[in-house]
């Protein structure tokens, strides 16, 4: 009888472990999808800023919240601008392999 009890803490322990490393992972997942979502409408800011003939790096810069201010690139192609941005990580080593990129354009016609 106490084995069992002495196995089923282990197991508790390791159930609990498991479960936070999974929330862990989400919250990851979700940083992840943020980052997406404003790396897509800072990415839009460039396009328009481009067709009105205005700087695509100071629209970008302004279309982005403070925690990406050394965390994003910006490049453009034509009408197209493209902006790469690491997310915040858990583990900061992991921020540059977790990149999300967006690229919007827009036409004057």
């Amino acid at each position: 009888m106490k084995g069992e009890r002495g196995q089923a803490s282990i197991e508790a322990v390791a159930g609990v472990a498991v479960l936070l490393l999974a929330g862990l992972v989400c919250l990851q997942v979700l940083a992840m999808g943020y980052a997406l979502t404003v790396a897509d409408g800072a990415a839009e800011a460039g396009a328009v800023a481009a067709v009105r003939g205005r700087p695509v790096g100071a629209a970008v810069r302004e279309a982005l919240p403070g925690w990406a201010d050394s965390r994003y690139t910006v490049t453009r192609t034509g009408e197209t601008v493209r902006v790469s941005l690491r997310p915040l990580a858990l583990v900061s080593d992991l921020s540059g392999g977790l990149a999300v990129s967006s690229s919007a354009s827009a036409s004057s016609k």
